[in-house]
């Protein structure tokens, strides 16, 4: 596995193989790897002949007040981890080389990002958009996977490059979970044991309004109500960022569920702030 870190070496390499009629899989990550994460490059390996993961945590999408200086870091693990998942070139530039100083330049979605996290966290997704094109940019990537976890983003993501046109296939992965439910993040490990030991409940808590569903629930807000109810009764101590139904792919809010939409819940639980989400249908 190649180790990168200067923009001009990525460029060179990845024009290299390009020249040599070689197909290129990105996988944007901001390191501390976990399972999902791997599963990303897996299915980065079946897609081209050369596999690109970029290592970044991206100051551009965390506001001031958030956990860019917390957020988890382990750089050996993450070597492991992404050479053993058949990673054939790890790319991690320092923060100063990916963004000049006077930088003035943004990409961004807004109708798309306005609702969910970007009620809470108003420029993430402008934050999420430039970095992921300036990487685009950088390496000319033949698909580009990301996680379902992470909906909003996958949805803004597939916009951004449809509006743009940019030569790039989106490819959604499937949301990887703990054995127990819980879906995996880096940010788990803000986590105490005692927790740890609730978390899983978000899921539980969506699973009941699948059931709801089912069972002829139609009324958002009755869904709402009753995730919240869940919640209380099972993590007291968490605290409701958003639970929200949209429409798949226009992120719309919905007020009754006419066929099948998704219901995304943001959960604050201690230092952690958990991102689920669920595909629910009559």
């Amino acid at each position: 596995m190649e180790i990168l870190s200067t923009l001009e070496d990525i460029k060179k390499r990845c024009s290299e193989l390009k020249k040599q009629g070689k197909t290129i899989a990105l996988v944007p990550t901001m390191g501390f790897l976990h399972a999902g994460h791997v599963s990303l490059i897996t299915k980065a390996r079946q897609l081209a002949d050369i596999v690109v993961v970029s290592r970044f945590v991206n100051p551009t999408q965390f506001a001031p007040t958030e956990d860019l200086d917390a957020y988890p870091n382990d750089p050996e693990r993450d070597h492991s981890m992404t050479a053993n998942a058949g990673t054939d070139i790890l790319f991690e530039p320092p923060a100063a080389a990916m963004y000049y100083a006077d930088h003035a330049t943004w990409v961004e979605v807004p109708e798309l990002a306005k609702g969910l996290c970007g009620i809470t966290r108003p420029t993430h997704f402008r934050g999420v958009c430039t970095v992921v094109t300036k990487l685009f940019n950088l390496i000319q990537p033949d698909f580009a996977c990301f996680g379902e976890k992470d909906y909003q983003q996958l949805t803004i993501i597939r916009r951004m490059v449809r509006d743009l046109n940019m030569p790039v296939e989106i490819v959604g992965c499937p949301l990887v979970r703990e054995e127990d439910g819980l879906a995996m993040s880096s940010r788990n490990a803000y986590l105490t044991k005692e927790e740890r030991a609730l978390a899983p409940h978000i899921r539980k808590g969506l699973l009941h309004l699948q059931d709801m569903a089912k069972q002829g629930e139609c009324s958002a807000q009755k869904l709402y109500a009753a995730f919240a109810e869940y919640i209380a009764d099972n993590i007291p101590a968490a605290r409701i960022d958003y639970v929200s139904m949209v429409d798949e792919d226009s992120l719309a809010p919905l007020e009754t569920l006419k066929d099948r939409a998704v219901v995304a819940v943001a959960v604050y639980l201690g230092k952690a702030r958990l991102l689920d989400n669920i595909l629910i249908s009559k």
